[in-house]
């Protein structure tokens, strides 16, 4: 492996990309991902990098020559943020239905109104089901990580999808953290080169994304879903490959302290780390209390999940975003969808924190903890938006 640096993880993230010797980046800056752009910028402009820099006009154009560039055949970056990725909206959509491995890295962050550039993970949800391949890191090695894994699996000739890395902003991508880097030895071993599925060629005419009548849409999007599902054997033998290469292992759902626990906490993203401190003090204490980290937000690890929660009596889901109208945050529902006919079914409580950047300490969680033991009165829908003063 290569050498162990105290580094911004956005300038890592951005390092990352240029190990995997991307082809084109197309991107506008937003905050907080800006600092991953500007330096690939820079890497560009000064010849590390050689690869097409696009500096568009907006999130929507980004996300557009990332369509044009990966169906010609490039290894093709963009990263946004926010109201980037609700202005990317209408083309994000017809990246994955047209089968191109794009790989972006989200720096998540609360939508407006009001506005705010602080992160919580309001951007993500409001795009979760538009068919790219969804994972969430923890810190800055797993950022580091996971952009050469993503271009790994999203350009598998099994998978060709495109995948969506998110990390938390500002409680990572502004954070100088300790990173190890691989070195170009090990890149080269894990990531082949870019062989495209679909390609476009003068001298092999192809249509992509064309008009659909009825007759074949149910069809397409049948395939497509078919597709996403399929990818998890690809994501499961390239995260085996990279913890054979550098000894860090991840899976799909990924747990902590929780054998034997009767309780425990779900998370995505960094604020598992902190988490984990109030599940030590717990556990100090005599509670049978874990954690379990979602890392894979789509395709939806099912099984992973349920084979985690076995055991279990209740279950504390911690969301950083609200369903409005609905079941209070959209992990919290897709956890209870998961645990449908299971029996016995643990009690799930869930608790909406952290909204655009709110400060949540160890103390907060096991606060939370004693409020989810003393729930029994609570119904299956029932949610609360922790800190909230009314």
């Amino acid at each position: 492996m290569g050498k162990r640096v105290g580094i911004e993880v956005s300038i890592a993230a951005a390092d990352a990309v240029a190990m995997a010797d991307v082809d084109v980046v197309a991107a506008y800056p937003i905050t907080p991902q800006t600092h991953i752009v500007e330096h690939l910028s820079e890497l560009v402009a000064d010849g590390e990098l050689m690869a097409e820099f696009i500096p568009v006009e907006s999130e929507h154009s980004a996300m557009s020559v990332c369509c044009g560039s990966s169906a010609a055949g490039a290894r093709t970056f963009t990263c946004t943020s926010s109201q980037g990725l609700a202005l990317m909206n209408e083309i994000l959509f017809i990246v994955p239905s047209m089968r191109l491995p794009v790989v972006m890295i989200l720096a998540n962050r609360s939508l407006s109104g009001p506005l705010s550039i602080w992160n919580d993970h309001t951007d993500v949800m409001s795009v979760r089901d538009c068919g790219w391949v969804q994972l969430f890191v923890e810190n800055g090695q797993e950022v580091f990580d996971h952009v050469l894994f993503a271009f790994r699996v999203a350009e598998a000739r099994s998978v060709s999808l495109p995948v969506m890395i998110n990390m938390d902003g500002f409680i990572l991508t502004h954070v100088i953290e300790p990173i190890t880097y691989w070195d170009k030895e090990t890149v080269e071993r894990y990531l082949p080169l870019f062989e495209p599925v679909n390609r476009l060629d003068p001298d092999r005419p192809m249509t992509m994304g064309a008009f659909a009548m009825p007759g074949i849409y149910t069809e397409a999007k049948k395939v497509q879903n078919d597709a996403l599902i399929a990818a998890m054997p690809e994501m499961i033998k390239a995260w085996e490959e990279m913890g054979e290469l550098t000894g860090r292992h991840y899976r799909p759902v990924e747990t902590y302290a929780a054998e034997g626990a009767e309780t425990v906490f779900i998370t995505m993203g960094s604020i598992g780390e902190t988490v984990s401190m109030a599940v030590d003090r717990l556990r100090g204490q005599g509670h049978a209390v874990g954690l379990v980290k979602l890392r894979l937000w789509r395709p939806f690890p099912f099984d992973a999940l349920r084979d985690a929660l076995e055991g279990v009596r209740r279950i504390i889901v911690i969301d950083r975003a609200v369903s409005f109208g609905g079941p209070g945050g959209p992990v919290a529902a897709e956890i209870r969808n998961a645990l449908y006919g299971v029996e016995p079914k643990p009690a799930v409580l869930n608790m909406i924190s952290g909204l655009a950047g709110r400060d949540v300490t160890p103390e907060d969680y096991i606060a939370m903890y004693e409020t989810a033991m003393a729930g029994d009165h609570l119904k299956p829908e029932d949610y609360i938006v922790f800190g909230a003063r009314e």
